[in-house]
Order: C-alpha cells, then sequence, then structure tokens
C-alpha cells in the first residue's frame, strides 16, 4: 500500500482531499476517546455521563476507521519526503498498518465487552447495537482487560505519531505536515523534476 517514490522537501504532495477531510474528523474523535478514557478511571462521580459518551463515540470511530480504510485502499497516498531515510519510510509504513488495526480492532473489543457483560451499546435515544459476543463473565473480563491494554497501545501509537509530525514540523520544517493540510499549499504543485525513486 505504500509508494516507494520520494519528494523534495517544499513541494509538499498531498492526500486526497478525502482522505485529509477524513483525518482531520477522526483524529480530535480519537484524542477525547482517549480523554474519556483516562477521566472514566480516574473519577467515578462522571463515570456514567461518560460512558454514555464513550459508546457511541467508539462506534463512530469504527465507521470513521472502515471508511478510511477503503480509501486508503483505493488511493494512493503521496511520495515521501526526500528528507525521510529508508528506515523512516518503513517505520512511517508500520506505524500507519498499526493505527490503523488499532483503531478497527479497538472498538469491536469494547462493543464486545459490553455483550459479554449483556449491556447494551446505546447510541441515540431507543437506537441499540445487537449484541456480537456470547455473555459470559470470564470472557468480560478478559475482553475488558484486552481493552485496557490496547487502549494502552492506541495511546503510545498515536504519541509516536504526533512526535513526528512535530519533529518534521518543527525540526527539520520539510513541510510534512503540509500532506495532510486543509489549508492552500503555499508551496505549489509539485514540479516532475522533484520525484525521484528513493534509495
Amino acid at each position: 500500500m505504500t509508494d516507494e517514490k520520494t519528494v523534495k522537501s517544499g513541494t509538499a504532495a498531498r492526500f486526497t482531499i478525502l482522505s485529509r477531510i477524513l483525518h482531520w474528523t477522526m483524529a480530535p474523535m480519537v484524542v477525547v476517546q482517549l480523554l474519556i478514557g483516562v477521566t472514566m478511571i480516574a473519577s467515578l462521580s462522571y463515570y456514567p455521563l461518560l460512558l454514555a459518551i464513550h459508546r457511541p463515540l467508539g462506534v463512530a470511530i469504527l465507521i470513521f476507521a472502515v471508511v478510511r480504510l477503503a480509501n486508503r485502499l483505493t488511493h494512493r497516498p503521496p511520495p515521501f519526503l526526500a528528507t525521510m531515510s529508508r528506515i523512516e519510510r518503513r517505520i512511517a509504513t508500520w506505524s500507519e498498518y498499526a493505527l490503523y488495526t488499532l483503531l478497527l480492532v479497538q472498538p469491536v473489543i469494547g462493543w464486545a465487552t459490553l455483550s459479554a457483560a449483556k449491556l447494551p451499546v446505546t447510541m441515540v435515544g431507543p437506537l441499540r447495537l445487537p449484541g456480537i459476543a456470547l455473555q459470559n463473565l470470564d470472557l468480560y473480563a478478559i475482553l475488558r482487560e484486552c481493552h485496557g491494554v490496547f487502549a494502552f497501545l492506541l495511546f503510545a501509537a498515536f504519541t509516536a505519531h504526533m512526535c513526528a509530525v512535530l519533529f518534521h514540523t518543527l525540526v527539520l520544517r520539510d513541510k510534512l505536515l503540509d500532506r495532510m493540510a486543509l489549508w492552500p499549499n503555499k508551496s505549489g504543485v509539485p514540479r516532475q523534476g522533484d520525484i525521484q525513486v528513493g534509495s
């Protein structure tokens, strides 16, 4: 799924507009969900309210993740920047795989956890999702533990992604962020001569 070409910094070849809209819509959803998860553990007094937000938000993230994956599989990403080494490109590729996997698996585990406890996944009003796991307390305990572990992994992967973007933006200043930006590209359209095969 990864384009092996690179493009010189400053040209900022971009993802498709749909990819960028999905990215910037989903990013705050994930941040809010992670914050809610931490607050649910730290503050039991707000647990019912936070849980009422956590459940439908998790389903929304799952839907967006499926749409993003379908979009990613049908649209080739822009070339990597020349400032990225072969190792960096490999890390970026595998971290992308990890993020997609976690964003798909984590909501499903949460859904299955509630199903195993015979708790409804309430969306809006009377709208509820069907159970996807057998009611079983042992299964519930296992899934709940998995949900916590995957939440930690998602937080770690998301943090690593943010650190990489900040490093490229503030230190290397190679306009990596422009690949996913919704604002106008001041660098202009990449010239054909700027695109080269990666080493």
